[in-house]
């Protein structure tokens, strides 16, 4: 199929997006289009940022969540269900307090602390929050089970025709703000809410957008349903991104951006760590993992978007500040400045010594270093972290262990063993 011809069927209907947009006056902010000089010198475009991260609840979740609850018939006395791990959660708070519903907002039982916060916060005395289940698919299932029970309204996170609405007006507001033709739009995809809403408003007004999704690399349901041409669920995820980890995109979300979306791109946890600790340190901007994969897909489309009008859509910026540590250790990880080895160590005197003066490079630092066990008298096993100025110099680490007899397992990218040191 023409992607510049596309059958007004298979989109969301820009009369509804439009009553969406004014639905949503006075609820949401009418975020900023703008560009960012840093982005734009360093890829040689015009990158602009749709600035969802400064929201009312930090997200674009809002827009969707209200529409949908402010479109319900007799609100009076109609209760609220919902099930997430953070951003719609707080999106459907909002929308209680504003509207007046009871809502139940189930999420994770590990979810922490300033998450559960944010949405009591939000959702004031309408809300309450339950706290059960392992995984997201747990707590679905029981946000699902008690919405049934009650014969309450279940608002879905981006598989609704409602939500994409809402959504859609992300869109709509690019365009009214751009006064300018739009060669490329990014966009971060988990369920497909988002993407299929603004990507149905662009291909009606600005068709000859190029129209990109972004998934992370560990949870490529999108990617790999559009590729396989029929929805699939994935048997694991990295929740790591966890605004945009879903096991299975959307029934309607799907269709719609099987027929829309030009590519899907994977990007890799660790090049979003890497991104989100960049636009901090440049830029002072605080991303959340999943709002940053528009910024880092800007990577792997840099030959193509050279001299061009870029939008990134940046999702939200409800990030926990003790994610820090393990976002910069990621981040090190990926930049191949930070590896981990399993190393057996000869039980006599002067070992480490010869490991110190021998194997480790003068700029070198042994940054972790834990004794196993002693398995017999003469060897011994030791996890050890070293950080290295550049990334090649693991080679010769590797190359200086070999010649001096450390026998050594490498770590890097067995990330459940690492989590039992680290």
């Amino acid at each position: 199929m023409d992607k510049d011809i596309v059958a007004l069927d298979t989109v969301v209907s820009l009369e509804k997006v439009e009553k969406a947009a004014k639905n949503l006056k006075g609820v949401i902010n009418k975020t900023p289009l703008l560009q960012n000089h840093w982005l734009s010198q360093l890829y040689d475009a015009h990158v602009y940022l749709k600035r969802e991260d400064l929201q009312v609840v930090r997200s674009y979740k809002i827009r969707g969540a209200y529409n949908k609850m402010s479109s319900l018939p007799q609100q009076e006395g109609r209760e609220i269900v919902c099930s997430s791990a953070g951003n719609h959660a707080q999106g459907v708070a909002y929308a209680c307090q504003l509207l007046g519903l009871k809502g139940y907002i189930f999420m994770p039982a590990k979810t922490p602390a300033q998450k559960v916060s944010k949405v009591r916060g939000f959702g004031k005395e309408m809300v309450e929050v339950v706290l059960t289940g392992d995984t997201y698919d747990d707590t679905f299932k029981a946000a699902k089970e008690f919405s049934d029970s009650r014969g309450s309204t279940f608002v879905p996170p981006f598989d609704d025709i409602a939500v994409v609405e809402g959504q859609a007006t992300v869109g709509l507001e690019i365009l009214e703000a751009a006064n300018f033709q739009i060669d490329y739009l990014f966009m971060p995809i988990g369920g497909g809410g988002l993407a299929a809403g603004v990507s149905s408003v662009f291909k009606q007004i600005s068709p000859k957008t190029k129209l990109i999704g972004v998934q992370p690399q560990g949870a490529p349901s999108m990617y790999n349903s559009l590729k396989a041409q029929k929805r699939l669920a994935l048997d694991n995820i990295d929740s790591f991104v966890d605004g945009a980890a879903v096991k299975s995109p959307g029934e309607l979300t799907f269709g719609i951006c099987r027929e829309l979306l030009d590519d899907v791109v994977l990007v890799p946890e660790g090049q979003i760590c890497v991104d989100i600790l960049k636009m901090y340190n440049e830029e002072g901007v605080v991303l959340e993992p999943a709002g940053t994969l528009s910024v880092s897909v800007l990577k792997y489309y840099a030959d193509k978007i050279k001299g061009k009008n870029v939008v990134c859509v940046i999702s939200g910026s409800n990030n926990d500040i003790t994610r820090m540590e393990d976002i910069k250790e990621r981040a090190m990880q990926h930049q191949g400045l930070k590896h981990y080895f399993m190393i057996t160590f000869s039980q006599t005197p002067g070992a480490l010594r010869i490991f110190m003066n021998r194997v480790l490079g003068p700029d070198d630092d042994i940054i972790h270093f834990q004794y196993i066990k002693k398995n017999n008298k003469e060897k011994g096993p030791v996890f050890i972290g070293i950080e290295v100025k550049q990334s090649q110099d693991v080679q010769n680490i590797k190359a200086r262990m070999t010649e001096e007899g450390f026998a050594y397992e490498y770590l890097n990218g067995k990330q459940d063993f690492l989590n039992m040191f680290l």
